[in-house]
């Protein structure tokens, strides 16, 4: 049972590091219409032009390393060669398509479950609702947390489901194939008043080297994260963020949406924002912090002190900024996201 789920976990990191891939590529005009042979090829990318991106973006250190990455999406049919005449990712001139942007992309009824829960995750952090609060179950504060009973309502009012039951049953499956979790992980998914967590981040920008990492993670995030989402204790009423540096003390960082803007900045470190919704201890493999200790608006604007303001021009991409602001008049920055946008446009 715990091979099965561990296999379904890394069948999900491959599905939402495609799709991320996928939509990345078509930001970046990547992805269009080519010729060959007085025949139109709609919505594809060359070999080679790939490989040379995903060096140019340091998602690979050589072209070696590249092409098993492309090699990875074609063993599990996320991409395809447009006449299937190649079964190895090839480094040459080569026209090669996302099964999704032709329509070939064949769903078996486990990636469909994956699917369907992106399509709601997605849906419930894009539209306005009071679905996700901090909430209390057996005097322990959790947080961006769903009631049971409430999202089972919610489906049905969104079209998702058109009968309870069936609701009930998706929210089993979603539980079963760890996207969901109940928040201390002591029940399975019941229509009632019990709470609920996300457990799987599908926002959190996935490194495409990571595919080449067969070891499933048994708690998702935890090799890369330094800002995962922990449960509270009963004094604890804010819904942010908390940060454990290598020192093991605890910061309250708060959460910034990642998305296209410019921005005036202070200092850099890393960043990756990731809902890890179990009990387990915080992660301590965190980078090496910028900020030591608070820092206020009089030292950042104290003539020759060590904080610089620059300002850059951040283009987001299809997952965000990937950077965190703190304080206030002035802001600044605490952290960066190394492989996002903004270390791209010269932030770190």
């Amino acid at each position: 049972m715990q091979k099965k789920a561990a296999e379904l976990e890394r069948m999900a990191e491959v599905l939402v590091t495609g799709e991320q891939l996928r939509l990345r590529l078509h930001e970046a005009r990547m992805i269009k219409d080519r010729r060959h042979h007085l025949r139109t090829y709609p919505n594809c990318f060359l070999g080679k032009e790939i490989i040379d991106w995903l060096i140019e973006h340091k998602e690979a250190t050589d072209r070696d390393t590249a092409i098993k990455i492309m090699q990875k999406l074609l063993d599990h049919s996320i991409i395809h060669h447009v006449c299937d005449e190649h079964k190895e990712f090839k480094d040459m001139k080569l026209f090669f398509r996302f099964r999704k942007d032709d329509g070939t992309f064949a769903l078996d009824s486990e990636a469909k479950v994956f699917m369907r829960g992106q399509r709601i995750y997605e849906k419930l952090m894009n539209t306005e609702n009071n679905l996700l609060q901090t909430r209390a179950e057996e005097g322990v504060m959790y947080e961006r947390t769903l009631v049971a009973s409430e999202f089972i309502d919610w489906l049905l009012q969104e079209g998702e489901m058109p009968y309870r039951d069936e609701s009930e049953q998706l929210g089993r499956r979603l539980l079963e194939h760890g996207i969901i979790q109940h928040v201390s992980n002591k029940h399975h998914f019941v229509d009632g008043g019990l709470l609920y967590q996300f457990r799987m981040n599908f926002r959190r920008r996935r490194r495409l080297i990571e595919l080449l990492n067969e070891r499933c993670r048994s708690i998702p995030e935890n090799h890369d994260s330094p800002f995962c989402l922990r449960k509270q204790g009963s004094e604890g009423g804010n819904t942010s963020f908390l940060s454990v540096s290598p020192t093991k003390e605890i910061k309250v960082v708060s959460a910034v949406r990642r998305s296209s803007m410019s921005s005036s900045c202070g200092s850099s470190g890393y960043y990756s924002s990731s809902p890890t919704l179990s009990s387990s201890p915080p992660v301590l493999c965190n980078p090496k912090s910028v900020l030591k200790r608070q820092v206020s608006p009089e030292e950042l604007q104290t003539p020759g002190g060590p904080y610089i303001k620059k300002t850059f021009t951040i283009v987001g991409d299809a997952v965000g900024w990937g950077f965190v602001v703190r304080g206030s008049k002035p802001c600044h920055i605490q952290a960066v996201d190394p492989g996002g946008p903004a270390a791209a446009a010269g932030m770190n």
